[in-house]
Parts: structure tokens; sequence; C-alpha cells
């Protein structure tokens, strides 16, 4: 089997695996937050950061949620990292933003943070910063999902059916995901250009 049959089988493997029940938990406290005037919050670092970016605009344009991604502001992410450390760059952005209880915050991310192991300790302290104010946490995570899902409201944990693949599909799955959020008719707001040109079939 090529590399790229394998990678498509794997693909299919965790579509086949993941709970729609989990994905309708997350559009519900979505929702829900638009509802009540709240923001979404979207946390990721490195590739999880893009998908963050990309699903700002689609949360504002599709389902009509006023939502920000701190990695969006480079020169205030970049100047606390250099002044306070990695470590705090959410939380304390978070803090600047005056996040309260109507808001929600939504980690793109493969490990889901573990401070015990060091792996994304500033998801954990912003996370830890939402659980103090009443905000909800929602997720789509890869592997177990580590401090994300345990603390998470409504979280969609992408299974893992390659070890050495781990990486690549949780962040390819969380476009996926996020898409299916967006496009879910109870929290689409927004016709997409295409579908709004070409009409029904």
């Amino acid at each position: 089997m090529s590399y790229s049959a394998q990678h498509l089988k794997e693909t299919v493997e965790i579509i086949a695996k993941i709970n729609p029940d989990d994905c309708e938990k997350c559009v519900q406290e979505l929702i829900d937050v638009r509802a009540r005037g709240g923001r979404l919050f979207i946390l990721g670092v490195g590739g999880s950061a893009a998908n963050a970016s990309h699903a700002v605009n689609d949360f504002r344009k599709i389902a009509g949620l006023e939502c920000y991604a701190p990695t969006d502001n480079v020169s205030e992410l970049t100047a606390r990292t250099n002044d306070e450390g990695w470590a705090s760059v959410f939380v304390e952005w978070l803090r600047g933003s005056r996040l309260r209880k109507e808001d929600a915050v939504l980690v793109f991310s493969v490990g889901g943070g573990n401070l015990e192991k060091n792996v994304s300790p500033n998801l954990v302290m912003a996370l830890q910063l939402a659980q103090h104010v009443g905000a909800r946490i929602l997720g789509i995570v890869g592997k177990d999902g580590g401090y994300t899902a345990k603390v998470a409201h409504a979280c969609v944990v992408v299974p893992t059916v390659n070890p050495n693949n781990i990486t690549p599909h949780s962040e390819a799955f969380q476009a996926v995901i996020w898409h299916l959020f967006v496009s879910h008719p109870n929290l689409k707001a927004n016709q997409t250009k295409w579908e709004s040109v070409v009409g029904p079939a």
C-alpha cells in the first residue's frame, strides 16, 4: 500500500470513530454563546494557530458569532512572550479582553495541554482562567485531549489510528469539524458565497 493510500485509509477510519453527539454538543454550546451575546475566543499554537485564524473568519461571517484569536495579534503576542513568557501569553491576553462568564473558549490542539509534562502550559493557564470566571470551554483536540478534554463542557477528540500521524490528522480534522459547526443549520446564520451562486441541485 502506498503512503497516500494509507493516509487516506486512516482518514476514513477517523471519520468512522468520531462521535457525532460530541459535535452536536459543541454546536449547542456555540448557539448558546451567540444567544446570550457572548464572545468566542479560539486558542491554538503552530498549525492550530493558523486554523484558529481561519475559523475566526468562519464563525464571524457564517455563524454570526463575535469571535477572536489572540494569535492574530502578532504585536501583542510577541510583546507578551518577550516580556512575560510564553506560558502566560494566552491567559494575559484573555484578561486584557475581560473574559467573562457569557463567553466561551475554544481550543484547537493536538495534545490539549498538560502542566506536568510541560505541554502547552499556555492553554492550561488560559483554561484555568476560563474556569475561574465561569466561561464555557470547548475543544477540538487529538490524542487523549489532555487538560482541555478533562475540563471542557463539550469536546471532540480526534481518535488516534496511527501513533505516527497524530499531529497531521488532529490538525486536519480541526478544519473538518469547525466547518461542520459553522455549516450546521442550527448555527449557520449566513449563506456561503458559492452555495448562494450555484443554488440547490
